[in-house]
């Protein structure tokens, strides 16, 4: 004969609602973890994304590359510098490589509204717009007549605009003995914190008029765009091998790409998965002895009701699912306000970060697979500690239960 369970929920949903107080206080350890537990895995994702979304800033599957003064066996010499030979050298014999640029960067003193500003000044090639794609504001890019013809041209950051009255675009721009006509106002899509060449107060130039300022039309840094994010570890190591083989074997170049950035982002945030995920185990583990010590009192206080059921003809199936099933409710509807809590946090903070305008917004998203693990780890809790008082329930006998006071 199967157990009646209407009954058996009904007299389980009557003792949490008699004892409302005490059953909303045991959920409290379970509403914690399950939350816990949906937000950990929320933070890691985000984490995760907005690292790549830095990455993609600064440009997407880019190779960076130059001369290693640090591990340099002997004194570099001007022939030992990155030549405008080697970048096409890395553009012919690396097929995988869909844009390759060059930059040269210094810093100088200009004046705007009568005050001297210490500018980066950054010589770029062609193909350096379509490697970082910056966001042109105001006025144009440098064309190909720029290059060709030398133009004295030069495309300045949005902070620097700033600092000068009105729009600068058309404007003359003093840098040493050399004057240039602003013809452009660019910025970062989200800022790289001074990490790359371009800092707050940047003036680009066509490289060709790098040799006015320097001497030399020398490459400081090396950009390769691979096609792929599969190709970006060959050529790291394609351009690596071919700086080498075009300078002496005593000279030391580094190659290397941003994807370092995103593992180590991925070590920290599994790292503080971990941690975090241990601290929403100890709150179920608190949460369910919490339900265990509840239950045992429950069973303790109603043990005559046990016996007079018992009495009357209820099996030990039947006291065991009703005591087990209370525990089983009051994690389960613990985890589910959790969960709602921890669903609508994201939702809040990004409602908030739309209010205050906040630019290069982040998505931030729930993963249904934490959400399913928040709910069956909570209700395996209650379970798992519920389970020692529902059967000590159904094994009372009825004659020494109708005894107790």
């Amino acid at each position: 004969m199967s157990p009646n369970w209407t009954e058996i929920w009904h007299l389980a949903v009557e003792s949490l609602r008699a004892n409302k107080v005490r059953s909303i206080l045991t959920m409290l350890g379970v509403i914690i973890g399950s939350a816990c537990i949906v937000l950990v895995v929320t933070v890691g994702l985000t984490g995760r994304r907005y690292i790549r979304h830095l990455i993609e800033a600064v440009g997407s599957n880019v190779v960076h590359a130059g001369l290693d003064q640090g591990n340099t066996a002997t004194t570099a010499t001007p022939a030992d510098q990155i030549s405008l030979a080697d970048m096409e050298a890395v553009r012919e014999s690396i097929p995988q490589a869909i844009h390759v640029a060059g930059t040269n960067d210094f810093s100088k003193t200009v004046v705007a509204n009568g005050r001297e500003i210490s500018v980066g000044v950054i010589g770029v090639t062609e193909e350096f717009q379509d490697i970082r794609q910056l966001l042109i504001q105001r006025g144009r890019y440098f064309d190909d007549d720029d290059f060709a013809s030398v133009s004295k041209v030069c495309v300045i950051s949005q902070h620097l605009a700033q600092r000068f009255d009105g729009n600068p675009v058309g404007n003359a721009l003093h840098i040493g003995d050399l004057t240039l006509t602003v013809i452009g106002v660019f910025a970062e899509r989200l800022s790289t914190f001074d990490q790359s060449e371009i800092r707050e107060d940047s003036v680009l130039i066509p490289f060709p008029l790098v040799r006015y300022y320097r001497g030399d039309q020398s490459i400081v840094t090396l950009y390769a765009q691979a096609d792929t994010v599969e190709d970006v570890p060959s050529v790291t190591q394609a351009v690596g091998e071919v700086l080498k083989s075009r300078h002496r074997p005593e000279v030391s170049y580094f190659s290397n790409n941003l994807t370092y950035i995103l593992d180590m982002a991925n070590d920290i945030s599994g790292a503080m998965l971990i941690v975090l995920l241990l601290v929403a185990a100890l709150a179920l583990l608190i949460s369910g002895v919490g339900i265990m010590n509840i239950m045992l009192v429950s069973v303790t206080e109603r043990t005559r009701e046990i016996g007079i059921r018992k009495a009357v003809g209820a099996r030990r199936t039947e006291i065991l699912w009703q005591f087990l099933l209370e525990a089983m409710l009051i994690s389960g509807v613990g985890a589910c306000v959790g969960i709602g809590i921890a669903i609508s946090i994201p939702f809040a903070v990004e409602a908030l970060l739309r209010i205050l305008e906040v630019p290069d917004q982040v998505p931030i998203s729930t993963s249904a697979v934490s959400v399913i693990a928040a709910f069956a780890v909570s209700c395996g809790t209650g379970v798992l500690f519920g389970y020692l008082p529902a059967n000590k329930a159904a094994s009372l006998q009825p004659v020494e239960s109708l005894r107790h006071e």
